[in-house]
């Protein structure tokens, strides 16, 4: 994948329409959140490097072909799907590049999902990117410690979790990030495990709500998405499962097939070997 310059692209009459209304503007971003990667004591993140890091290589040639508004405004398991193959691009201060292909999704349906945050039309700040622009960046915490990056979707309330990812590009800097609470700083992780999982790749990208939440990624130039053009047009082969670590919601939203990976990848956080079986049963 030949590394390219960015530039501000022109996007068309239907994106700037969007742009100028008052409810898609997602501009706010989360404050007062101290850093998980970085020195202790910094809750705003810009222009500090992380404690261990990489020697970083900086790319300068990329031109961007992100995917704008229209994408994303689709029913939430549909962009579920959608989103598997797609190239998300993170864009460092110091203007280094990481790149990595989603391979992995789980759809949450909004107000009417029993494991959404959004469930019952429930709105808090936490929440509330849930409610703005499809294509807007909803980057919360787990246990304290890990983040997650959703995606907002067509439907109040409803998003995309981004569940695993194949690294591309920034490699020595997504171990260094991944690396900060390890002994070997990230040196040992194999290049299919920095991101085979919704925090591994928050920790990989330098995703947290401080820095991301709320983030158009339909106009953004620091975070977007964009159609892999190495991809020729090839049809991927998805695995339809269940979604993870939701038995407390019920049967009836933890069973429901929710999760979508691709076929193959060897980043993929959890395999379902019975659903893979309806697919190819002549390898079982």
């Amino acid at each position: 994948m030949a590394a390219r310059k960015v530039r501000k692209r022109s996007s068309n009459g239907l994106d700037n329409a969007a742009k100028t209304e008052e409810d898609l503007s997602g501009k706010a971003k989360g404050n007062g959140e101290e850093s998980l990667y970085f020195k202790k004591g910094y809750k705003n993140i810009s222009n500090v490097t992380p404690n261990k890091r990489a020697k970083l290589t900086i790319h300068k040639n990329h031109i961007m072909n992100q995917l704008g508004r229209l994408f994303y405004i689709r029913p939430c398991e549909e962009l579920a799907q959608k989103l598997l193959g797609k190239l998300l691009y993170r864009i460092l201060d110091n203007g280094e590049v990481l790149c990595g292909r989603i391979i992995e999704t789980e759809a949450y349906l909004g107000v009417v999902d029993k494991a959404c945050h959004a469930y019952g039309g429930k709105k808090t700040e936490r929440c509330e990117p849930l409610y703005m622009a499809p294509g807007t960046a909803y980057v919360y915490f787990i246990y304290g410690i890990y983040h997650c990056l959703n995606i907002s979707s067509q439907e109040p309330g409803a998003c995309v979790l981004i569940r695993a990812l194949e690294p591309l590009q920034g490699l020595s800097s997504m171990k260094s990030f991944r690396g900060v609470r390890r002994k070997d700083g990230g040196s040992k992780l194999k290049d299919f495990e920095l991101g085979n999982g919704p925090s591994k790749l928050c920790q990989a990208f330098c995703i947290e709500k401080a820095n991301l939440n709320k983030e158009d990624m339909a106009f953004s130039e620091r975070f977007w998405l964009e159609d892999d053009k190495n991809s020729h047009g090839s049809q991927l082969t998805i695995v339809k499962s269940t979604r993870i670590g939701l038995n407390s919601c019920g049967p009836e939203w933890a069973l429901k097939p929710l999760r979508f990976y691709i076929l193959g990848n060897k980043c993929v956080s959890v395999r379902d070997k019975k659903a893979e079986s309806k697919i190819l049963p002549q390898t079982y």
